[in-house]
């Protein structure tokens, strides 16, 4: 099933965009491989992929927001990873990262995937973007799922 709806969605030729913050820059490659493996494996042509850098992952919502308004993207995929330190500053980054690509994917109207890791320790990021577990891989699933969803929900809107 999944193997199908990967197949109908790169006929119909779904273009992605990818922001990867650059900070804890050797857990974000980790889960830019994870998604651009998986969007390869699901047939994704690399021209249908964007793959944009920001220095922060409090960056990622305001290039999210303007790639989003290009309106050439049929899914956002959004990946970093913010490690918990010993001030305050975790919680407020986390909080407005999330709220932030929210908010992305309904001022847009297009799925705007959180692929942002959010741990206590270096230790439990390296886990999640490991080759066994790669948080970015499913976010790149996720966002192959959504794009179909959306392109499914605009033809059924077109048709009905």
């Amino acid at each position: 099933m999944k193997a199908e709806a990967e197949r109908v969605g790169i006929k119909r030729g779904l273009r992605f965009g990818v922001i990867v913050s650059r900070f804890n820059a050797r857990i974000s490659e980790r889960l830019l491989k994870g998604a651009l493996d998986t969007l390869k494996k699901a047939g994704v042509p690399s021209g249908n992929i964007e793959v944009v850098e920001v220095p922060g992952a409090f960056e990622i919502p305001g290039v999210a927001m303007q790639m989003g308004r290009l309106s050439c993207f049929d899914a956002l995929i959004c990946l970093g990873a913010v490690i918990e330190g010993e001030t305050a500053h975790f919680q407020y980054i986390c909080a407005e990262v999330s709220r932030g690509i929210g908010q992305v994917s309904l001022v847009c109207g297009l799925p705007a995937i959180f692929g942002v890791l959010t741990t206590a320790t270096t230790k439990q990021a390296m886990a999640r973007s490991s080759i066994k577990t790669n948080k970015g891989a499913d976010a790149a699933d996720t966002a192959i799922k959504m794009g179909l969803l959306y392109q499914k929900l605009k033809e059924d809107k077109q048709h009905g």
